[in-house]
């Protein structure tokens, strides 16, 4: 049975003081791609007067997906690699279907990015003239040429390199601080809504939030905005359990904002049933890539056997034309055969890697090996190292347990879910004419551009290229400002209304708090908590989480939906005791979006493109004939309906 719907009329709770904010350009968002677009505006903005704001749900210096660390640049062409290759590698990764122009574009852009990180301070491990290793700061000691001048980064894999990346995000966090000026950010403040112009339904002219340290709403006002909260975690049901269940491969607080706000305004999404599944040390989600890349670590099952040559002509019979480049979720495939077929746990040998190094290198670069490797999980995951102490076991000595983990949904890493949006320019490499629509990286809706995590069919962007990326969203968005500064605009919500919306759960607590004696157990409203854990259970149980071993169908998924309509409706009941619980239920219900749209994107796309991220029962196979296609999905929040179209792939580099 149906609740009355509740409605905020301040009569439970009070007020909270409203800021207003104007400005010419708003970033939302405090992460690799906002701290980029932040630089980027500011080197170009000051010139013709125009005002830059960024706004940030946490603190700049460590917000987003680079907060705790990392062992390495991911996305880095140098002079050594060509552009078109990197298109390519991308391509093959996600399995054919990728905007290239989005990609190549990125690509021409991101070593600038990255010299400017060395320039900065970051320390990235580099060759000496013997061809030796050194760390980031013996490069400098040592007088060894910049990497824009002609130095030799430490490569972990063709496009990686190799850093001393503990305050990686505080250094990049300092460079955007410094363009814009302490008084143009505004830390811990949560946007929650957007707003559209009176006249133009399809234009974005500001934001409204509130802050999660005091009780203030913000209102921003803006003539263009760059969105880029990162992907989404905590959709579905995590490995980690009990003390464990924060534990994640991707920052826990990425909650779908880049992705659920702009739907609601109509903003257009592609390849969200794409998602990424990493494989990771087991319940420390530590990371696995520089094992296998630069230790040249060998994973096997439980017989000892090596999975992926075991399984490789399987997985070319059952794939063909895919499997010739081991891409990532075919990797994943072959370990779940394993799995599956009860052959596991799948064990990453890092003590015989070790002692493979060992027979090659000398005392000394054997010493600075293994500290560097450690520092791989002090950089990244400091939770798999304490794992290894509880356990009381020495990884170079007994190999660890490696497992895939449950989806996350992203377009920045090896993912490429997200909103379909601009290329560069018309005609860029020979793109259609609509994939341009007069701004770089604008979305659907007018004024409202993304970066990173933002940008959908185009994957492997990482942190340096979320940044380049950031970087070319500014330019886009200035560009447009510059084009329509006489335009006049006046939000078509009614600002008042849309606060009492937001504040909303603090007025249900109250109301209904002494209906029962457990304030958390009430039958009038369900706690943040509560809507996540049912959120969770359904998306892994009926949209291809772990325990289903990533498979679905179209009955599952079905079904899935209407458990998902009826959270919808129950969710509006949200309850929130203080401004931790305000923001955490604002951010399930982002998530409840972001997850609708990844189900019925996986029901509308009756293929499995991405075997070892997911599979769909009822359609194994790959089918080019009919799929190979970008999915593109709009959602109508008045009417809480959504279309679907698809858009042909079209090959730009050869």
């Amino acid at each position: 049975m149906a609740l009355e719907r509740e409605f905020c009329k301040w009569s439970f709770c009070t007020k909270p003081e409203v800021v207003n904010v104007e400005t010419d350009l708003l970033l939302v968002g405090g992460g690799m791609a906002c701290t980029g677009a932040a630089v980027e505006a500011a080197a170009w903005a000051k010139a013709t007067g125009l005002k830059t704001v960024l706004v940030d749900k946490a603190a700049l210096d460590r917000s987003g997906a680079v907060a705790m660390g990392l062992s390495a640049i991911n996305t880095y062409v140098g002079a050594e690699n060509k552009v078109d290759d990197y298109v390519k590698m991308v391509r093959t990764d996600l399995m054919g279907i990728i905007r290239e122009d989005l990609v190549h574009s990125m690509g021409c852009h991101v070593d600038q990015t990255v010299h400017d990180f060395q320039d900065w301070g970051l320390p990235i491990w580099q060759k000496d003239n013997e061809g030796h290793t050194v760390d980031g700061q013996a490069a400098r000691d040592e007088g060894l040429p910049l990497l824009k001048d002609g130095g030799k980064c430490c490569r972990s894999g063709r496009w990686q390199c190799m850093i001393n990346g503990e305050s990686y995000k505080v250094i990049v966090a300092e460079a955007a601080k410094n363009a814009l000026g302490m008084d143009n950010i505004y830390e811990r403040v949560f946007i929650v809504k957007l707003l559209t112009d009176k006249n133009n339904s399809n234009r974005v002219c500001g934001a409204v939030g509130f802050s999660v340290r005091e009780h203030k709403t913000y209102v921003f006002k803006c003539k263009a905005m760059i969105i880029a909260c990162g992907g989404v975690v905590n959709v579905f049901r995590p490995r980690s359990v009990g003390e464990g269940q924060g534990r994640a491969w991707y920052p826990v607080w990425n909650a779908g904002s880049t992705y659920a706000m702009p739907a609601e305004i109509g903003a257009k999404m592609v390849l969200m049933e794409n998602r990424f599944v990493p494989a990771r040390f087991k319940d420390g989600y530590g990371p696995v890539g520089a094992w296998f890349l630069f230790f040249k670590a060998q994973a096997t099952n439980a017989y000892n056997e090596d999975y992926m040559a075991k399984n490789w002509d399987r997985v070319k019979a059952e794939y063909p034309g895919y499997a010739d480049a081991p891409g990532t979720c075919l990797r994943n495939h072959a370990a779940m055969i394993e799995m599956r077929e009860g052959r596991g746990p799948i064990m990453m040998h890092t003590d015989k890697a070790m002692q493979e190094l060992a027979k090659v290198l000398s005392k000394k670069e054997l010493k600075h090996l293994e500290a560097e490797a450690w520092e791989d999980f002090l950089d990244m995951s400091i939770s798999a190292a304490s794992l290894w102490a509880s356990f009381s076991m020495e990884p170079d000595k007994v190999p660890s347990e490696i497992i895939p983990s449950e989806p996350y949904l992203l377009g920045s890493h090896a993912g490429c879910a997200g909103l379909w949006v601009s290329g560069p320019s018309k005609g860029y490499l020979g793109a259609p004419d609509d994939w341009f629509w007069g701004y770089d990286r604008m979305t659907t809706v007018e004024g409202l551009f993304t970066a990173g995590d933002g940008v959908g069919a185009s994957g492997h962007k990482f942190s340096s290229g979320s940044h380049a990326e950031g970087r070319m969203a500014a330019k886009g968005a200035l560009a447009f400002i510059l084009d329509h500064k006489d335009d006049k605009l006046e939000a078509a919500q009614n600002i008042d209304e849309v606060i009492a919306e937001i504040y909303l759960p603090f007025e249900i607590f109250e109301k209904y708090k002494n209906y029962s004696t457990a304030p958390e157990i009430n039958p009038n409203y369900l706690m943040p908590k509560q809507v996540q854990t049912r959120l969770q259970k359904l998306m892994d149980e009926y949209c291809a989480g772990v325990t289903p071993m990533y498979m679905t169908n179209k009955t599952m998924l079905e079904e899935g939906l209407k458990r998902l309509t009826l959270l919808k409706e129950d969710a509006t009941r949200l309850a929130a005791r203080d401004l931790h619980e305000l923001m955490r239920a604002w951010e399930q219900y982002h998530r409840i979006l972001a997850g609708e749209a990844h189900l019925r994107h996986i029901l509308f796309r009756e293929e499995s493109r991405y075997p070892g991220y997911y599979y769909r029962s009822d359609f194994l196979s790959i089918d080019d004939s009919k799929w190979k296609v970008f999915t593109i999905s709009q959602y109508d929040m008045k009417a809480n309906e959504w279309k679907f179209e698809t858009k042909p792939y079209v090959q730009l580099v050869k």
